[in-house]
């Protein structure tokens, strides 16, 4: 059985996320926890609201033991991209692109 929770929206970039997503993959509730509190990346935040939130879920909706809890998969997509404009020199307008992730993250129980 997988308990999973979603975060759509994120205003961080995929590729930011999935440095902090491949550190805890594989890892057991526990440890994953213990490393996105000392890892010093902006996504560490989120993903760790992620966890616990798929952590209850699997508690309360699926009735998992969480101490046999472990990250079977995470993953980033990217979300939509909020376009926004900076001004430079002789008139011109250079895009700035504002990039946006949907984060899945899963648990499992281990046996």
């Amino acid at each position: 059985m997988v308990a999973k929770a979603y975060a759509k929206y994120l205003r961080i970039s995929p590729r930011k996320v999935k440095i902090v997503a491949d550190l805890i993959r594989g890892k057991s509730l526990a440890q994953a926890t213990g490393i996105l509190l000392t890892t010093p990346k902006a996504a560490s935040e989120p993903l760790l609201k992620l966890l616990k939130s798929a952590a209850a879920n699997a508690e309360n909706n699926h009735k998992m033991d969480p101490e046999k809890l472990y990250v079977s998969e995470v993953f980033a997509t990217p979300g939509p991209i909020i376009k926004r404009i900076m001004p430079r020199a002789q008139g011109r307008a250079y895009r700035i692109n504002k990039r946006t992730s949907h984060v899945t993250l899963a648990v499992a129980e281990k046996e």
